[in-house]
């Protein structure tokens, strides 16, 4: 095979001009090769990123302790019936203090009604 003159980039093992594969400038016409400048706002963006998925994720963790709180008052409260998944049912304050779960709806009687709540399947109650 003839040799290229030097300002030709050439790969002799693939057999083929290969200037565009590089990364760096090859001819004194090509664009300057510099190196990027570090953007110096890239630190604040990356913090409000961070600050942002850290909100979200306490906004998350108070909803799901909210559910889990209503859950389990709903569990430890007075109940002498099997709920059915899906259905609705109210919890009220007895005078003693302590709670109960009804079918009954607070239009119905004068209780105290902490709310209404529809039990899902997994067994977690969803206030509604």
């Amino acid at each position: 095979m003839s040799k290229y003159p030097d300002n030709i980039v050439f790969d002799y093992e693939k057999k083929e001009y290969n200037a565009y594969k590089k990364e760096y400038p090859t001819t004194s016409s090509a664009p300057n090769f510099s190196v990027d400048l570090i953007d110096k706002n890239l630190p604040h963006e990356c913090k409000s990123y961070f600050e942002t998925q850290l909100k979200e994720l306490q906004n998350k963790y108070e909803k799901i302790k909210r559910e889990y709180e209503w859950t389990e008052l709903i569990y430890k409260s007075d109940y002498r019936f099997k709920p059915d998944i899906g259905s609705t049912y109210h919890l009220y304050k007895k005078d003693n203090n302590t709670n109960f779960l009804s079918l009954v709806d607070p239009e119905s009687w004068e209780k105290t009604h902490l709310g209404s709540f529809k039990l899902l399947s997994f067994g977690k109650w969803q206030k509604i």
